[in-house]
């Protein structure tokens, strides 16, 4: 008696299977690039804001307080911001500065608002500036906010979703090649 012992052809993966995992790592990979970018810039805001708070507070005066107007396009408003230049004296130099914040004073299509600060910083007022103990003659009205630090949770989502995306993906693959017997 002869017995013969049954045998399977071994099947690829079909193509279908085998994209569509390609496909979900690209997607989990772009996510993981996308997060991270915008991780880094705003752990970059972060950490500037937070170096801020060594400069030291000194008191300046404003020389010059303006309203500033742009418009971008035909289709687009006129926009309104105030220039400020102030001058201060730091280890006995004097300097003078138009930076409200290391961002830069923000535009707005209110020119109440532009009014508003223009008036906050009359000619002649006396006002506190914060001056870079490493470059004296950088300087601001404002410091910036360290709330970018506070929100770095939001694109780690992405980070994470894109690296479960990527293993799920891989994992998928590997099993199905298992049970398919092609890891042999």
């Amino acid at each position: 008696m002869k017995l013969e012992l049954e045998t399977r052809e071994r099947n690829p993966l079909s193509p279908s299977v085998r994209a569509g995992s390609l496909y979900l790592v690209f997607i989990g990979l772009l996510f993981c690039v996308a997060g991270g970018a915008f991780t880094l810039l705003m752990w970059r805001s972060f950490d500037r804001a937070s170096g801020q708070r060594d400069w030291e507070e000194t008191e300046c005066t404003i020389v010059e307080s303006r309203i500033a107007q742009r418009k971008i396009g035909s289709d687009v408003e006129m926009e309104y911001n105030s220039a400020v230049l102030y001058g201060y004296s730091y280890e006995g130099k004097a300097y003078t500065s138009e930076r409200y914040s290391l961002r830069g004073a923000p535009w707005s299509s209110s020119e109440t608002r532009a009014e508003w600060r223009v008036a906050r910083f009359a000619v002649g007022t006396a006002h506190s500036c914060y001056v870079d103990p490493e470059d004296p003659s950088s300087a601001v009205l404002k410091l910036d906010s360290r709330a970018p630090g506070y929100s770095l949770w939001f694109p780690l989502i992405f980070v994470a979703g894109g690296t479960g995306m990527m293993i799920g993906a891989l994992r998928h693959e590997w099993n199905v090649r298992r049970s398919s017997g092609l890891d042999n």
